[in-house]
């Protein structure tokens, strides 16, 4: 239970990918999934929290699903112009934050568009356990399975010690005026940027991790659209407990 007031916060989720390996006719964030589509349900899951302040969604130019969503015209939501790749998309968010009345020194959550299953308490902790932080960090989930290293023809070289690895999951947390600058500066450098994390390391700084739940999951292959489907009908199917 977390008892402390959390600090307020900016959103950007980044939503201008195509996501081919869904093999679908059309964007993996405007699939069903339980009678709305990815994206609702992940925008939901950010407007829904007290502590933020608004929410800035990069699409790609000619997206042509999101004006027909019922929160395209929702007026805690700003449109940026969704880049290339991920990083180019996230700064042209932050970018749009400084318009939103953003200050350099306010809290960004980065979201995915494709993990529709964050709850209210990763949230928290987050903001929680980096309030007063001073580098900011993400959520993420120690591995659980044995890690291979393997050579270019598919030989094991080395068993990967998992006690130290960790999957990176989203929201990842930082200041607006510090990521805005690194991202800048690295798509400048050419550096190949994964996630803001990774943009963060570049520049020298070093993230705090955050374990947040498993089941935070990025949806990239049809299976796991099943699923979170099938997570979400056994959830509403549980019995209520009894005190």
């Amino acid at each position: 239970m977390i008892n402390k007031a959390l600090p307020s916060f900016w959103a950007v989720v980044p939503a201008a990918g195509i996501g081919s390996r869904m093999r679908a006719d059309r964007p993996k964030q405007y699939l069903d999934l339980a009678g709305r589509t990815v994206i609702e349900h992940t925008l939901s899951a950010l407007l829904h929290h007290p502590s933020l302040q608004g929410l800035v969604v990069s699409l790609a130019a000619d997206d042509r699903w999101w004006p027909d969503l019922a929160c395209a015209s929702d007026h805690r939501i700003t449109r940026a112009a969704g880049g290339k790749e991920r990083a180019d998309s996230v700064l042209s968010g932050l970018l749009q934050l400084a318009v939103c009345g953003a200050s350099d020194s306010d809290w960004v959550l980065v979201h995915d568009a494709a993990r529709p299953n964050l709850c209210q308490g990763d949230v928290d902790r987050l903001l929680c356990e980096l309030a007063d932080d001073e580098v900011g960090g993400l959520l993420a989930v120690p591995v659980k399975d044995t890690l291979k290293r393997v050579d270019p023809y598919g030989r094991v070289e080395v068993t990967v010690d998992r006690s130290v690895i960790w999957q990176a999951y989203t929201p990842q947390m930082f200041r607006l005026g510090h990521l805005r600058q690194t991202l800048s500066d690295a798509l400048a450098a050419g550096v190949m940027i994964t996630d803001e994390a990774s943009a963060m390391e570049w520049a020298g700084y070093r993230p705090r991790v955050i374990e947040g739940r498993s089941d935070n999951i990025k949806i990239t292959r049809p299976e796991d659209l099943v699923w979170l489907t099938q997570l979400w009908r056994e959830r509403r199917h549980e019995p209520t407990p009894t005190v």
